[in-house]
C-alpha cells in the first residue's frame, strides 16, 4: 500500500502531526509498535477491578494550553475528549505536616504567599506577571521552530522593542537555575518547596541552567490553566486523536513493529515493518522516536553519515522515572487540611531536600528521601474508581537508570545496576512510609499497589530508555537549537523526507503535542 506519510509512534507529538496532516486532505498512517496506541497516554485497570489508572502521564496542562489544541480541540471534544479541571493544581506537604497549596487565582495566591511571608506576594504577582507580558516571546521559543522565519522575525520584533541590549538580558535571565530563581524571589522556605518539584517535570534539577525560567513559567501555566486530566483516563484523549484522524481519511496501527526506514537515492520512502510488509510514502516518514531507536535501529547503517552515527553515541539520557499506583477502599484522610481537592502534591523536604535527591539519583543512587508527586484523580474524575473510593497515582522523578547504590544504605544494590523486583518493592516501601506519615490510617485504606521502576517503564515504551519520560537529558546543550544534536534544524535529518519529532527534540518533552504540531506546520 502507498500512503502520503507515514508517521512511525502513536505518542502525543505523531498523533499531533498525524491529525493535521489528515485534516489538509493527506492519506497519513500512524503506526505502533506496541498492542495500544498513545506512547505515554495509557489507561488500564492495572491494581483492581473498578479503579482506572494512567499508567504513566496524567496531566494535560500543556496541552490545553499548546497551538495544537487550540486549532484541533473543538474536533477533539466532538470525538469524545474532555477534560477533568481543578481550582487547586498543585501544594505541596513537608515533613513536618505543613502544606501549602496554589490555585488558579491568583489573587488567594498572592494572599496566601504574602502571609508566609511579608513581600512574597508580590513577588509572585511579579514573576508570574513576567511571563505573562512576556507571553510572546517565551511561548514563541519555547514552542516554535526555531530555525525559522517566524522566530527570526519574533527576535526582530522583540529586539526593536526592547532594543538589542535588554533582550540579551531578558534572554539571560531565562538561564537562571531554579535555585537562584527561588532564592531570590521568595523568602519564604515553603514558597520555594512549592515550585522547587516543578523542575523535575522538565527534566531538570534545582541547580540546572535554565530551570528557573521552565520553573517560572509552569507556575504560570498552572495558575492559568489548573492541571485537568483526562474523564475516564488518559486514554480517551487517544481514543478522541484517533477519531479525528479517522475521520479525516488516516489510519491508526497497533502491533506494527517498524524494523526500517526504507531508503532511496538519499530519500525516505517508506517503511518496513518487523514481519516484512513494506509501505511506501509518498511524501514523507516522520518518527516519534528517539535519536538512538532513529540511528542505531531504523535507519540503514549505510545511510548513517559517521558524524550522526557519533553524535547519537554522545546523547545523553536524563535520570529515570518509577511509578507506584494504589487502589483505596476511601480517599485519602491528608493529616494536613486542605489538600483533598488537589491535583498533584509534592512531598519533600523543600528547596535543599529536592536538590538532595536529585544529586543522589544523578549519581546513581536511590534517594534518601525522594519527592515524590502524588495526584489524586479521584477528586478530578470520581468516574475512575469505585463509588467512595479513592485512586493514588505516585511519580517519583528521582529515580537513577543505572544503580550504583542506596543513599540510605538499606538497599543493596546489584553489581551489573540492575532493577529487580526485590529492589523496585524495596524503594517502594520506602516511599509509602513517607506517604504514610501523612495519611490516617493509610495502610488500612490500601486495596492494591502496582509499582513501575524504571527499566518497566522502558519495555512498556522502548522511547522511555532507562525509564528517562523525557527523551533525553534536558540539559542546555541538548536543548532549543541544540536538541538532538548541536548541528540539528528543526524536525528535518540529513536524509531527504525523514522526519524525527517527540521529545527527543524541540520544544522537548511533555503533553504538549508541541514538535508534532511544529512539524506539520511546515509540511505541504
Amino acid at each position: 500500500m502507498a500512503v502520503d506519510y507515514v508517521v512511525v509512534g502513536s505518542g502525543i507529538n505523531g498523533l499531533t502531526c498525524a491529525a493535521l496532516l489528515a485534516r489538509r486532505g493527506k492519506r497519513v498512517l500512524v503506526l505502533e509498535r506496541e498492542s495500544v496506541a498513545g506512547g505515554c497516554m495509557r489507561t488500564a485497570e492495572i491494581t483492581a477491578p473498578g479503579y482506572v489508572h494512567d499508567v504513566m502521564a496524567t496531566t494535560f496542562v500543556l496541552f490545553i494550553t499548546s497551538p495544537a489544541f487550540a486549532e484541533l480541540g473543538s474536533e477533539l471534544t466532538a470525538h469524545g475528549l474532555e477534560f477533568a479541571p481543578t481550582s487547586h493544581p498543585t501544594a505541596v506537604l513537608v515533613p513536618d505536616g505543613r502544606s501549602l497549596v496554589l490555585t488558579t487565582d491568583r489573587q488567594t495566591n498572592v494572599d496566601r504567599f504574602e502571609a508566609l511571608s511579608p513581600g512574597d506576594g508580590a513577588a509572585h504577582a511579579r514573576e508570574v506577571g513576567t511571563v505573562e507580558r512576556d507571553a510572546e516571546l517565551v511561548f514563541g521559543l519555547l514552542g516554535g521552530s526555531l530555525w525559522s522565519r517566524p522566530t527570526a522575525q519574533l527576535l526582530m520584533r522583540e529586539a526593536w522593542r526592547r532594543r538589542p541590549r535588554a533582550l540579551a538580558a531578558r534572554l539571560g535571565e531565562a538561564l537562571r537555575s531554579g535555585r537562584t530563581w527561588l532564592e531570590t524571589s521568595y523568602q519564604s522556605e515553603l514558597t520555594r518547596a512549592l515550585f522547587a518539584p516543578w523542575v523535575l517535570h522538565a527534566g531538570l534539577g534545582p541547580e540546572s541552567a535554565f530551570s528557573g525560567e521552565m520553573a517560572r513559567v509552569i507556575a504560570f501555566a498552572l495558575e492559568a490553566a489548573g492541571a485537568p486530566i483526562v474523564k475516564g483516563g488518559a486514554a480517551n484523549a487517544v481514543k478522541a486523536f484517533e477519531g479525528l484522524i479517522k475521520a479525516n481519511g488516516g489510519e491508526i496501527r497497533t502491533a506494527c513493529d517498524v524494523a526500517e526506514v526504507l531508503v532511496e537515492g538519499g530519500r525516505a520512502t517508506g517503511v518496513r515493518l518487523a514481519d516484512g510488509t513494506r509501505i511506501a510514502a509518498g511524501q514523507g516518514v516522520v518518527c516519534s522516536v528517539t535519536p538512538t531507536q532513529l540511528y542505531e535501529r531504523l535507519v540503514p547503517a549505510s545511510s548513517v553519515d559517521e558524524a550522526t552515527r557519533s553524535r547519537t553515541a554522545a546523547y545523553r539520557y536524563g535520570k529515570g522515572n518509577m511509578q507506584m499506583h494504589y487502589a483505596l477502599k476511601h480517599p485519602p484522610r491528608w493529616k494536613a487540611g486542605g489538600l483533598d481537592k488537589v491535583a498533584l502534591i509534592h512531598l519533600t523536604p523543600g528547596l535543599d531536600g529536592v536538590s538532595k535527591a536529585v544529586n543522589e539519583c544523578e549519581r546513581g543512587m536511590l534517594p534518601q528521601i525522594p519527592t515524590i508527586c502524588v495526584g489524586q484523580p479521584h477528586a478530578l474524575d470520581p468516574s475512575r474508581c469505585p463509588e467512595g473510593a479513592g485512586i493514588l497515582w505516585l511519580q517519583l522523578p528521582e529515580a537513577p537508570r543505572i544503580l550504583k547504590g542506596d543513599a540510605a544504605g538499606t538497599i543493596e544494590t546489584p553489581a551489573d545496576g540492575r532493577w529487580s523486583e526485590q529492589i523496585r518493592e524495596a524503594y517502594a516501601d520506602r516511599v509509602e512510609a513517607i506517604l504514610s506519615n501523612h495519611i490516617d490510617g493509610f495502610a488500612d485504606s490500601v486495596v492494591a499497589r502496582t509499582c513501575y521502576a524504571p527499566s518497566d517503564l522502558e519495555a512498556m515504551n522502548m522511547n522511555l530508555v532507562g525509564g528517562d519520560p523525557y527523551g533525553g537529558s534536558a540539559a542546555l546543550d541538548q536543548f532549543f537549537i541544540w536538541r538532538p544534536f548541536a548541528t540539528s534544524r528543526n524536525h528535518a535529518t540529513a536524509i531527504r523526507g525523514l522526519y524525527q519529532i517527540g521529545a527527543s527534540t524541540h520544544p522537548g518533552p511533555g503533553l504538549g503535542g508541541g514538535s508534532g504540531y511544529a512539524l506539520a506546520q511546515t509540511l505541504r
